[in-house]
């Protein structure tokens, strides 16, 4: 955890610039703009790159994935350059929460894995990039993007540790519980076996 060296009104503001920039709901507006429906009425109705994908059109799916991620290293490099660590910490955490609960959308965001994964590659990239790994076998070996998700969020504790980002493990934990918590109920359809494959219909 960082030495609190921010005012709490700045950090109030770097709150407020995270969850502001997070919250922006990358793969619903592609959706509109390109003409593949309401995102809340195709398969699972989330907001992410994978339900994205099950409309069929996997470049608006990449370009969301992209966005997605791109949110959550542009709060941490944004807020690199111009604050200090605790309200780095802070405006990643809160680009997290926006995602995954954007007040424009009644709280009921994404699940967080491409911004989780661009605020662990713009905070510390080896273990940023050890989480897209994981993502990759994980995926690869389930065909599930929520297993997928699941092994990268565990994967980054002990990436942190492993790597020497001991200073950033908090939010790292803190992170890799709002990826599960936002994927518990593909938790309970793994355990049932009724997990949709990546790009199926569920």
């Amino acid at each position: 955890m960082p030495t609190i060296e921010t005012t709490t009104i700045a950090l109030i503001l770097w709150a407020i610039f995270g969850y502001g920039i997070g919250s922006i709901p990358f793969g619903l507006v592609l959706a509109r703009v390109m003409g593949l429906g309401n995102l809340r009425e195709i398969g699972s109705g989330n907001i992410g790159a994978t339900n994205v994908l099950r409309t069929g059109n996997k470049k608006a799916a990449a370009l969301t994935l992209l966005l997605d991620a791109g949110k959550g290293a542009f709060v941490v490099l944004i807020a690199k350059l111009l604050a200090n660590p605790d309200a780095v910490q802070l405006a990643a955490l809160m680009a997290m929460i926006g995602h995954c609960y954007p007040v424009w959308l009644r709280f009921k965001g994404g699940k967080g894995v491409a911004t989780f994964l661009g605020i662990m590659l713009a905070l510390a990239w080896p273990a940023g990039i050890g989480c897209c790994i994981a993502w990759l076998i994980g995926a690869g070996i389930s065909r599930m993007s929520s297993m997928g998700a699941l092994a990268a969020a565990s994967a980054s504790t002990f990436l942190l540790v492993f790597l020497g980002y001991g200073y950033i493990l908090l939010l790292g934990i803190a992170l890799t519980i709002l990826v599960f918590w936002r994927h518990r109920a593909n938790i309970h359809r793994v355990r049932a076996g009724t997990e949709p494959k990546i790009g199926q219909q569920g």
